[in-house]
């Protein structure tokens, strides 16, 4: 029998709540802005000079700002399950590539998301692109348990596109032929409305705009603002319309009640700034693939204007907004995100003794919090297998987190560790080690 038969019974009872909540307190909200192809540097706060982002700069210093966030793949597909499920894409099946307009598959319909895992006592949205299957049963998000869908398919640079609005299982279409330049206002537009109609009540919403992904057609009225060309001028539309959010839940009254995490689905692409972390979006086992910007921000429970440098991934979405609505993780599923509330909340150390960075199906990469093992790189169009080649690659992230100068020489007890980590690894995900399959 499918899980998805039996959520509002089964699953209901096995999330009950961790312990009852007073009569008076109110359970939290929880907004994820999830970005698009977002650079690690792009923000003010992560030190870009040359585009102005003051309100998140703002929300940073009013809450925590993460400097070794990671998605959970390099590319959009994978990590967007990733973030949802708290599992690694190779267990949802959706680890390889990304969904293309004329795939078929999708998030399977018995892998359970946030949204379920918050169920009955949330009313959720999703708001934005999807990407996780635009077909049945994966299509559209009302099926992996949203109350409301306002969005598109998969990425705004694939064809046909079609803006689609649904608050149950079938889906209608609202534009044909959609606006661009102000697609990530008609975004923000639809969860100030979400906003206003659950303020009452405690909501779960992702809101993921498309911006600063490709095509780049910036509204009206941020075009030529921006030293950094188009790219610029989409992010500080971002900024802006992020902080008309943040205004909105001061002005609904509900402002300490809601917990927002600002982050990217992975990192740039063809533009956008890493920081000065190696190689970019798909770039197999190199940070600036994976490491993104992550802001947390609710007055009263997050301190304000904390750094912190913990590991951390988003597959942690998932257990840590459970934890805080006061619910149980679901039953009879592995989840291998962690609770990071309380990183969030004070000065802890992650909970992660080490992050796995897949790039497909293969695992490319391995970050403790003091070092990163690589074993998969590109040169021109070929795969290379570095372990295989009897060169697997050691860091030291706190002196180079540019990942420049392998110091696997000067440390081979940390070597011999970092490479039985990796075999466990592959081990537990049934992974074959690569080996040379021809001369590059």
């Amino acid at each position: 029998m499918k899980r998805r038969h039996f959520l509002g019974g089964a699953l209901a009872a096995t999330l009950a709540p961790l312990t009852a909540l007073p009569a008076a307190a109110r359970r939290p909200n929880f907004i994820v802005v999830l970005a698009d192809d977002l650079g690690y540097g792009d923000f003010s706060a992560y030190g870009n000079r040359l585009i102005r982002t003051p309100r998140l700069d703002r929300m940073a210093k009013e809450g925590i700002r993460l400097t070794n966030a990671y998605a959970s793949a390099n590319v959009c597909t994978p990590s967007r399950a990733g973030l949802l499920t708290g599992r690694m894409p190779i267990r949802t099946g959706l680890a390889k590539d990304v969904i293309r307009p004329t795939d078929r598959n999708g998030l399977p319909p018995e892998e359970v998301t946030i949204a379920e895992a918050l169920k009955p006592d949330y009313a959720t949205a999703f708001v934005g692109k999807w990407h996780l299957g635009h077909v049945a049963p994966f299509w559209p998000p009302t099926q992996q348990g949203f109350d409301l869908f306002f969005g598109l398919p998969y990425s705004h640079d694939m064809k046909p596109l079609s803006l689609y609005e649904t608050a149950g299982p079938g889906v209608e279409l609202t534009q044909e032929g959609v606006d661009f330049p102000r697609l990530t206002q008609r975004f923000f537009d639809r969860a100030l409305r979400f906003i206003d109609d659950r303020h009452d009540s405690p909501f779960f919403m992702v809101l993921a705009p498309t911006a600063p992904h490709i095509p780049l057609d910036p509204h009206p009225d941020f075009h030529g603002r921006s030293a950094a060309a188009d790219y610029g001028d989409v992010v500080e539309e971002l900024d802006y319309q992020m902080g008309r959010l943040l205004d909105r839940l001061r002005e609904r009254g509900i402002d300490r009640d809601t917990l927002v995490v600002v982050t990217s689905d992975n990192g740039p692409w063809f533009e956008g700034s890493t920081a000065g972390l190696r190689d970019r979006k798909g770039g197999a086992g190199w940070d600036g693939g994976y490491r993104v910007p992550f802001i947390a921000r609710q007055p009263g429970v997050i301190p304000q204007g904390r750094v912190s440098d913990a590991i951390t991934m988003n597959i942690d979405l998932l257990p840590t907004v459970v934890a805080m609505a006061g619910r149980n993780l679901p039953a009879g599923l592995t989840i291998d995100g962690k609770d990071i509330s309380a990183v969030l909340k004070s000065r802890s150390i992650s909970p992660h003794e080490q992050l796995l960075l897949f790039n497909n199906e293969s695992l490319a990469g391995l970050r403790t919090d003091r070092w990163k093992y690589v074993v998969e790189s590109y040169y021109r169009t070929v795969s290379i297998p570095l372990g295989a080649y009897k060169y697997p690659l050691l860091f030291d992230m706190k002196n180079d987190p540019g990942e420049n100068y392998n110091v696997a020489a000067r440390h081979p007890d940390v070597m011999k560790d970092m490479a039985a980590r990796m075999g466990q690894a592959r081990q537990a995900f049934g992974i074959t080690e690569p080996r040379v399959a021809a001369e590059p």
